[in-house]
């Protein structure tokens, strides 16, 4: 077999990077070859393990803050006792002010409960626990603040003896726990 030389190969040869003159007429396959196959898989494999633990991370975080904001709802509704004893005057707007903030709460209470029975169906049970535990102790509190005489000193706003919320923070605790465990 003769090879014959092309006016200009030299310069191609040279050009070829990690190819000797010998592995560009031959025919067969090179390690050069099967780098540059190897190299661009393991970039691509690497590019989408990073998108998908990023995407993790995402979903964790988005999930983290939707079950603070539904705790967060719980919370505002067990301290509304202490907003309607503290109230400042026993008139209708002071009335609508609060009853209108009590209804904006199971309603805000309602939207977590339906909103994690979709997204997080492990965590829509003990939430609705904690929901009912809730509106059954601050319910009872409210109604008894409701019965208080407006506060109009300031040493009347400390109040000294807390409502007592022993099952909500047992409930809240349970919650809590399924929570993590889902994130």
């Amino acid at each position: 077999m003769v090879f014959r030389r092309l006016p200009g190969a030299r310069r191609r040869l040279h050009q070829l990077p990690f190819v000797s003159a010998a592995q560009a007429t031959d025919s067969g396959w090179t390690r050069a070859q099967t780098a540059a196959l190897i190299v661009p898989c393991v970039a691509l494999f690497g590019a989408f393990l990073t998108y998908a633990l990023n995407q993790r991370a995402v979903r964790r975080e988005r999930r983290a803050k939707t079950f603070a904001e539904a705790l967060t709802t719980v919370e505002e509704y067990l301290e509304m006792p202490y907003r309607i004893r503290r109230r400042p005057e026993s008139s209708s707007a002071v009335r609508q002010q609060l009853t209108d903030e009590v209804s904006s709460l199971l309603a805000r209470m309602a939207f977590h409960q339906a909103w994690l029975q979709i997204g997080a169906t492990t965590v829509a049970g003990p939430y609705a626990t904690l929901v009912a535990t809730a509106r059954a102790e601050a319910g009872a509190q409210m109604s008894l603040a409701w019965q208080q005489p407006p506060i109009t000193t300031d040493s009347g706003m400390n109040l000294g003896v807390p409502y007592p919320r022993d099952r909500s923070n047992a409930a809240r605790a349970a919650c809590i726990e399924v929570m993590c465990r889902h994130l």
